[in-house]
């Protein structure tokens, strides 16, 4: 029984010991994934009006997991989501950056966070409270209304993301799309 108990314990360990466990940086680090959009049908005050939506795809690593905020800490606008705000190099209520460029009638791009993207939070990535690295996909979106006054316009975005322990990413630039805006 005691060569069974200890073949056991001995078999299990070699099964841990074969587990690689990421060693990703506790500073999130972000890979371009892909850009997609689709109209969708909003009503606004009882009218139907269409919008598109554009959804930029990144694939992250992140060493402690550290990464998301729940609903409650996004509805805490005096104290959790303006600590985001406060972070040298970030001045923004959000823990993902979209700097949407927009190409310009000579062919050169301008840079701006447009205003709906100034307070912009994904969901709590590792609920169980533990520290330790995750990986996986976050779809970001943007929304542009359609109106009579909007012209379809060619832009591309700059995309960074921050941690809980206030760690800015790096930064990935998407391939360009044709949305409406306002000329």
């Amino acid at each position: 029984m005691k060569l069974k108990v200890s073949l056991f314990i001995l078999l299990a360990a070699g099964a841990a010991a074969c587990v690689d466990i990421p060693d990703f940086s506790d500073t999130p680090v972000i890979y371009y994934n892909g850009i997609s959009q689709e109209t969708r049908t909003d009503t606004v005050l009882g009218v139907p009006q269409d919008a598109e939506v554009v959804t930029v795809t990144i694939n992250f690593e992140d060493g402690d997991g550290d990464l998301g905020a729940t609903n409650a800490e996004v509805q805490d606008t005096l104290s959790f989501t303006q600590r985001y705000k406060n972070v040298p190099g970030w001045n923004i209520q959000a823990n993902y950056e979209l700097i949407t460029m927009i190409q310009q009638k000579d062919s050169s791009w301008t840079e701006s966070i447009l205003e709906g993207d100034r307070f912009k939070f994904f969901p709590l990535l590792k609920t169980d409270g533990k520290a330790g690295p995750i990986k996986g996909k976050l779809d970001l979106n943007a929304r542009f209304r359609k109106s009579r006054s909007t012209v379809p316009t060619k832009i591309k975005f700059k995309v960074r993301i921050i941690d809980r322990a206030f760690h800015i990413s790096n930064q990935i630039m998407t391939d360009p799309v044709i949305v409406p805006l306002l000329q």
